[in-house]
């Protein structure tokens, strides 16, 4: 039933810390899910400095996913949107043939706080990849929720057990958040051929396994798969159809090695748009000078 356990490996990406999952060389990708980063959790105090945002960077054939269980972050994108995301919200960006983005801690620098969340990178499938870049933010009210005996839980996205999000995938997909009381039990069902789970917060029984913070399990195909919270527990549970290879360098994914290779000369030269809002900010390429101490930032 587990087929695999990726425990998280502390990234420093520059002012604060990320545990990363997802790839790793034993398991590239969860159905189209390639990149799975727990962001925190970390207490910020007020007055934390501009270094700790994460500046503009660039993005290619992916959406990523933004999902916060706590704190606020300020997203500018070069399609002029500037959007916060706060826990329970989602906010979708569709990558394409080239988009760049920020993401900064403004109200954190302003107050102080807590934040803690996930953020997550679906490969779109070869037919979007070269597609026009998007950006939508869904507000907490519109994402499908419930609750049954001692778990509540919150479709973030895609399709599962007859509900669907609103949050406009590519492909057959589902993410999903569950929240455990100690002692709770609740089941995963067969739909979807790669399927994984990752412990953000708690312990979980599976198949007779604990499963802590801070580890993904990737489940075999072809069977419901039941949980069992050993204490209060926050479970996001991810998966879909494969959508074949990609390649992955930096920030990004692409079926085409040579693709890639455009995309870092067109970041390197200045080709790709800056967010208007950002005072011409940006990260280099790994390796140049100015570049974080961690790739895929």
């Amino acid at each position: 039933m587990i087929e695999l356990v990726i425990p998280q490996r502390r990234r420093d990406l520059g002012g604060f810390e990320v545990g990363r999952v997802l790839p790793i060389a034993a398991r590239r990708m969860v159905g189209p899910f390639i990149f799975f980063d727990h962001m925190g959790p970390v207490d910020f105090p007020a007055g934390i400095p501009r270094t700790v945002d994460v500046r503009p960077h660039p993005h290619i054939g992916l959406a990523t996913i933004t999902y916060l269980f706590a704190g606020e972050i300020m997203h500018r994108d070069s399609l002029a949107t500037e959007q916060a995301i706060r826990p329970g919200e989602v906010n979708w960006m569709s990558a394409g043939r080239g988009i760049t983005h920020s993401e900064r801690f403004e109200r954190a620098r302003r107050e102080g706080g807590h934040t803690d969340g996930i953020q997550a990178w679906v490969a779109l499938p070869l037919e979007e990849e070269e597609s026009e870049p998007d950006f939508v933010h869904v507000a907490g009210p519109a994402i499908p929720r419930g609750e049954d005996e001692g778990v509540s839980w919150r479709l973030v996205a895609g399709a599962l057990a007859g509900e669907r999000s609103p949050v406009p995938v590519a492909s057959p997909l589902f993410y999903l958040h569950w929240e455990m009381r100690s002692g709770a039990r609740a089941v995963l069902p067969a739909e979807y051929p790669e399927r994984a789970a990752y412990v953000a917060r708690g312990r979980v029984g599976i198949d007779g396994k604990e499963i802590g913070a801070g580890e993904m399990v990737v489940l075999a195909a072809g069977r419901a798969v039941q949980f069992e919270a050993i204490e209060p527990s926050a479970v996001m549970l991810l998966g879909g159809e494969p959508v074949g290879p990609r390649f992955i360098e930096w920030n990004f994914v692409s079926s085409s090695r040579e693709r890639i290779e455009q995309a870092k000369a067109d970041w390197r030269a200045g080709r790709m748009k800056l967010p208007d809002l950002d005072n011409g900010e940006f990260i280099p390429l790994p390796g140049e000078p100015g570049a974080p101490p961690n790739p895929m930032s």
